[in-house]
């Protein structure tokens, strides 16, 4: 009989146990439930899919610098006297790919305007070598000119779109941190989040530019 008694209690015990892990569970589940629900998981959510647009943009941009050597090379084969010209671009090549600027420094304006204000020399002074272009015919029809004006205009049309795309996911997150409810969670589990700095987008950047030869 006792021994009867010690088996039942410990199958009771056994029991007990397994109800308090299944509660325990079930009270995880509730409480990720709740937070989900009320936007816990909003705000980093939203930083992830900003940083990952600011890393979009600068793979295009970055590709566009891989570019840049060789149309200055195919260019100074046929159009040597332009060198001023083509010494603008190198310059500015080299000042635009020397500006690192990382998913840390998003929330630093002066840090995001040093970048922006480089890529908009380069893209600048890159308009004024394909300006030179259209007097020399010869360079105009020569095939690796004409597959770089491909790759050119393709990257600047990706530049176009991972900026706008950026500029909509830094908005967005700004906003998360501003308004209700997660603003709650901006103010609290997420009170070292700081707003990240927009990029300025120029007139008609909603639409690709065209680059012509």
């Amino acid at each position: 009989m006792i021994a009867a008694a010690r088996r039942l209690q410990a199958m009771e015990g056994e029991v007990t146990s397994i109800v308090s892990r299944i509660r325990i569970v079930m009270a995880i589940v509730v409480v990720g439930l709740t937070l989900s629900a009320c936007g816990y998981n909003t705000i980093p959510t939203l930083e992830e899919q900003a940083k990952a647009r600011w890393a979009d943009v600068q793979n295009q941009y970055q590709r566009r610098a891989d570019l840049i050597p060789n149309l200055v090379a195919t260019v100074q084969g046929y159009a040597a006297q332009e060198k001023n010209v083509l010494t603008a671009v190198v310059e500015a090549r080299a000042k635009a790919t020397q500006i690192k600027l990382d998913a840390s420094d998003l929330t630093d304006p002066a840090k995001l305007k040093a970048f922006q204000d480089a890529q908009n020399q380069l893209t600048g002074v890159l308009g004024r070598l394909l300006a030179v272009t259209e007097n020399y015919p010869d360079l105009k029809s020569n095939a690796n000119f004409l597959a770089l004006q491909s790759q050119l205009e393709g990257t600047e049309n990706r530049i176009a779109v991972a900026r706008r795309d950026y500029i909509d996911a830094v908005r967005a997150y700004n906003t998360a941190l501003r308004t209700f409810p997660t603003v709650l969670w901006a103010k609290t589990a997420f009170s070292a989040n700081k707003p990240m700095a927009e990029f300025a987008a120029a007139e008609g950047a909603e639409t690709p530019p065209q680059v012509k030869f």
